[in-house]
């Protein structure tokens, strides 16, 4: 099993689609990386050489920014929003959708489950 950023890649699948199981990395990407290492698009894994894992993972760690310093990032972003007041840091704070979605009948993924309102009978 070949070890890249800190994430476990599966070996029987092609090369494409493991390297979308780490955070930051997707369809895009995954296709850059593989042009820039020269590897087939239809190669799998279990196929790749050491040297070749080696190549993926320096090529990862030079140019992009994946998993423990991406969430990191992410969070950072957001919590700078919530520090400075404005009204994404307000969404973010209360747990409410952030982009102008309506929430009155709706946002119940981001609102969790609906709770009952006491003494509400008709």
């Amino acid at each position: 099993m070949a070890r890249i950023a800190g994430v476990n890649i599966p070996t029987n699948k092609r090369v494409v689609i493991a390297l979308q199981y780490i955070h930051g990395i997707g369809k895009a990407k995954a296709g850059e990386i593989i042009k820039k290492v020269n590897i087939a698009p239809e190669r799998r894994v279990n196929e790749l050489s050491d040297a070749e894992v080696i190549q993926i993972r320096e090529t990862i760690d030079s140019d992009y920014m994946v998993e423990g310093d991406l969430r990191r990032e992410k969070a950072m972003n957001i919590k700078r929003l919530m520090d400075l007041g404005c009204y994404r840091g307000l969404r973010h704070r209360r747990n409410l959708p952030v982009r102008g979605q309506r929430t009155h009948p709706n946002a119940r993924t981001r609102k969790g489950p609906a709770k009952a309102i006491a003494g509400k009978k008709k």
